[in-house]
């Protein structure tokens, strides 16, 4: 039935519509005090996130510093998340401690998926038995644009159910999927093979997240709990720099899902380079000035 439902049950996305309500939500004005309630929130919200190459120990002990003080001296509170790739997972586990800042992990062969299931399947368990407390998969494109949407289901669910008790957030890459109707029946797929989050991108791809690719999401997300009661959360990842960006996201999900999605436990924001532009933003609200980035510490 879920597939049937999926199918043949989805309705075409107004394309001029979307945009144009993006638009509209993005230029909304927001007064200074609710300006820092929202980055404040933001703060809360980010899975702070070192997919590099060069990523080391070390690096990772200073970004889950990082993540459990964002500023110190000061009541900012810490991120929801550091995300990393799963050989490193040990390593944030331990320098996050009780500090209630999680740990996230890219996995199924990140970012390309390009690997056997049972391989993809292997890399989840062994990331989760590491100490993971989220999962970040990448869905199968290729099984997915090829119209094999039952595939890339199961896939999704087998994934879920190898997850145990951590959280899965399901990754659409929709830069890779061209329409917006392919955004809406990715999140579709996603959704009923038991995301706990959908997400944008990667993060390694053009077009990342959008206002209007997220707007689609949300909606979808939105229809989803219309139909069944059930909550599914969303993260916009990939292109999130400025603490403008991250309050029109917030804007969004506040005129699209409710107050309710305006937590860490529903919202995230993947953010890299996002969390010091908020940070400056906040201490420009307090003290009237802008401040240097040179004295916050890098991500």
């Amino acid at each position: 039935m879920t597939r049937h439902f999926v199918a043949s049950q989805m309705r075409t996305v107004d394309q001029v519509g979307v945009e144009e309500r993006a638009a509209r939500l993005s230029s909304r004005s927001i007064k200074k005090g609710a300006k820092v309630q929202g980055l404040r929130l933001a703060v809360a919200m980010m899975d702070l996130t070192s997919l590099e190459g060069r990523d080391t120990a070390g690096r990772i002990q200073s970004l889950c510093r990082k993540a459990m003080v964002p500023l110190p001296g000061s009541d900012v509170p810490h991120v929801a998340a550091v995300c990393v790739y799963p050989p490193l997972v040990s390593v944030a586990k331990r320098a996050l401690g009780r500090s209630g800042v999680h740990v996230a992990a890219v996995a199924t062969y990140f970012p390309s998926g390009q690997a056997q299931l049972s391989e993809r399947l292997d890399e989840v368990r062994r990331t989760v038995a590491a100490g993971a407390d989220e999962i970040d998969m990448v869905i199968n494109r290729n099984a997915f644009l090829a119209g094999d949407h039952a595939q890339v289901f199961d896939e999704i669910a087998a994934c879920k159910e190898a997850c145990g008790k951590a959280h899965l957030k399901v990754i659409l890459e929709t830069g890779e999927l061209v329409t917006y109707d392919n955004v809406r029946r990715a999140s579709l797929i996603a959704i009923e093979a038991g995301a706990d989050f959908i997400k944008t991108s990667t993060g390694k791809v053009t077009p990342a997240a959008t206002l209007p690719v997220t707007l689609v999401m949300l909606e979808t997300i939105r229809d989803h709990y219309i139909r069944t009661g059930k909550m599914v959360g969303m993260k916009p990842a990939g292109g999130i720099r400025t603490a403008k960006d991250a309050l029109r996201y917030l804007i969004m999900v506040k005129e699209t899902l409710g107050d309710a999605w305006l937590s860490p436990d529903w919202f995230r924001f993947g953010a890299s380079t996002l969390l010091n532009d908020v940070l400056l933003q906040l201490e420009k609200e307090r003290t009237g000035r802008y401040q240097s980035d040179r004295y916050l510490s890098l991500p």
